[in-house]
């Protein structure tokens, strides 16, 4: 199975490494075919239902895209030690630029939003996205983790935690969509929106300075060689 443990060998092993690579460019493929839904579906619901929440998840699923497609860069220039430094390098601060763009496009709609008070409809769409990737990230970022850890990369560590974070935005969303449209708390959405933004921020600073987060406990890469 695509998300099925990966074998503890050792990481300095060419053959393990190769086989790091390719279960990274399998998850990296798999993780882009996912957000590629969720980007699409949670913007497209986001604009009808007027959810700065909702708007904002499908924003952050966007940038997964964007890390993603960073992240197979990343991969494809295991190979040469001095690629490798570069790309681990460019990589970290294109996620980390990324999570830190979405910080202060959430702040900023999310504000507005509660200014305006401005009600969004209630979303089932949304609630279900929010509920699949909730059940789905988890597994992902996990996966995409031992990979970090196995090529020592703090790069594709951060992002693993993107995809970590994906889940957490996941039940923040929920809860907001779900109390909109249970209890017709219409803050709940821009509420919750802005209880993502300081998660967001710092997942970004730590990208930019080469910091791995450590969420679930289950990361400890060192420094890039």
């Amino acid at each position: 199975m695509l998300l099925e443990a990966l074998p503890a060998l050792p990481a300095d092993h060419d053959q393990t490494r190769a086989r790091l690579v390719r279960r990274g460019f399998e998850l990296s493929v798999f993780a882009l075919v996912v957000v590629s839904f969720e980007a699409a579906v949670s913007v497209s619901a986001g604009v009808a239902a007027g959810s700065v929440a909702l708007l904002g998840y499908g924003v952050d699923s966007i940038i997964e895209f964007m890390s993603g497609i960073a992240s197979l860069w990343r991969l494809a220039a295991d190979k040469d030690a001095v690629k490798r430094v570069r790309a681990e390098r460019l990589t970290r601060r294109v996620i980390g630029g990324c999570f830190l763009a979405l910080a202060v496009y959430v702040l900023v709609d999310a504000s507005v939003t509660i200014v305006r008070h401005a009600p969004p409809h209630p979303s089932m769409i949304g609630i279900a996205v929010a509920i699949l990737s909730l059940i789905a990230m988890p597994v992902l970022a996990r996966a995409k983790r031992r990979v970090a850890i196995g090529l020592d990369s703090r790069a594709l560590a951060s992002d693993a935690a993107q995809s970590s974070l994906c889940a957490y935005l996941s039940a923040i969303l929920l809860g907001g969509l779900a109390l909109n449209a249970l209890a017709g708390w219409w803050w709940a959405d821009p509420v919750a929106a802005l209880m993502m933004t300081p998660i967001i921020g710092r997942e970004g600073i730590q990208a930019l300075r080469g910091q791995a987060t450590c969420s679930d406990g289950c990361c400890a890469v060192a420094a890039p060689r």
